[in-house]
């Protein structure tokens, strides 16, 4: 069930990425990777799918259940060489430009951290939110 909540005000990567560096396993990160999702015009299905139907994005509900957001989360802190993870999800009623998501990973070698990066933002997309376009 979509929650009807007011879209968040968006974090500060600058403010995570301090607060990162300050945590006591900083010492074994040698990299940070940040993924940025944002409400596009372009329907999901023309992109992923190459459908076209000739309409645009005006807008996306967005929810998210985050028990199972929190379990996606354990499982990325189990994965080699993965130290920090930090995720912000948008709710309610958004509008093309805004922000879905911000999801943070440290860890201490670039593979290790790209994988985690993309395991733990799939996951997220596929189990844990909801995300109705508005067209």
């Amino acid at each position: 069930m979509i929650n009807k909540k007011i879209k968040k005000l968006s974090p500060s990567i600058d403010e995570w990425l301090k607060e990162a560096k300050t945590d006591p396993a900083a010492l074994q990160e040698g990299m940070f990777l940040v993924h940025n999702g944002v409400v596009r015009q372009t329907p999901k299905a023309k992109v992923r799918q190459g459908i076209d139907d000739g309409s645009m994005v005006t807008g996306m509900e967005f929810a998210y259940d985050a028990a199972k957001v929190d379990t996606a989360i354990e499982e990325t802190y189990m994965m080699d060489g993965i130290f920090y993870v930090r995720v912000w999800l948008n709710e309610g009623q958004l509008e093309v430009g805004d922000d879905i998501m911000y999801v943070l990973i440290g860890g201490d070698i670039r593979p290790h951290v790209v994988d985690a990066l993309q395991f733990l933002v799939e996951k997220i997309k596929s189990e844990c939110v909801t995300e109705i376009e508005q067209k």
